[in-house]
């Protein structure tokens, strides 16, 4: 082999080197623009953090969240234990709601409905190990009619679903939704 071949066949490796450099480089920095979302960050879209904020109903190719229930109405809400403690409450007018509470990552951390609660409304507490040990030392008054779910996930979101049993009953089952709350125990 000559030394003008070598030289050609040297450049040309290290010409198609670079180019697989460059290549993947644009793979790597256009990830985060092709992967969707998750769960949690497309709740944001839909209203502030520490409150139930009413999803859009269910048409096909449209979901707010993969695999919700057209049958039902859907509200959502961020939080973040380290804000302190959270209290869900709702007093929803249907034959069924439920509610699961998942962790940023969209997995199910707890979930609970009216009937497993033995209960019409909903009174729950989400808590970590440690802020349960100081809340113990100075209990709220009702603490013992609330439901208490204590994690040590400190991010996360609730989903609140209720049966919507006919469409005239629609517009009080959103009121509902929109009137129950998400936040820090002892906020106002």
């Amino acid at each position: 082999m000559t030394l003008s071949r070598r030289f050609s066949t040297t450049l040309g490796a290290i010409a198609i080197l670079f180019l697989a450099v460059v290549i993947h480089i644009l793979v790597v920095f256009g990830i985060p623009l092709n992967v969707q979302h998750s769960a949690y960050d497309n709740i944001a879209t839909h209203g502030p953090d520490r409150q139930f904020n009413l999803l859009p109903d269910v048409r096909p190719q449209e979901e707010a969240l993969p695999d919700l229930d057209p049958a039902m109405k859907h509200a959502a809400c961020r939080f973040q234990l380290a804000d302190g403690p959270i209290l869900f409450d709702a007093g929803i007018p249907t034959t069924f709601w439920s509610i699961g509470l998942f962790n940023t990552a969209g997995e199910a951390l707890y979930s609970l409905n009216n009937r497993t609660a033995g209960a019409d409304r909903l009174s729950m507490l989400v808590i970590t190990p440690s802020q349960l040990s100081i809340l113990r030392e100075n209990p709220p008054e009702n603490l013992e009619d609330l439901i208490v779910i204590e994690t040590d996930e400190i991010g996360g979101f609730a989903l609140l679903r209720a049966y919507v049993p006919h469409q005239s009953r629609a517009d009080s089952i959103d009121r509902a939704l929109e009137a129950a709350t998400c936040g820090v125990i002892g906020e106002s």
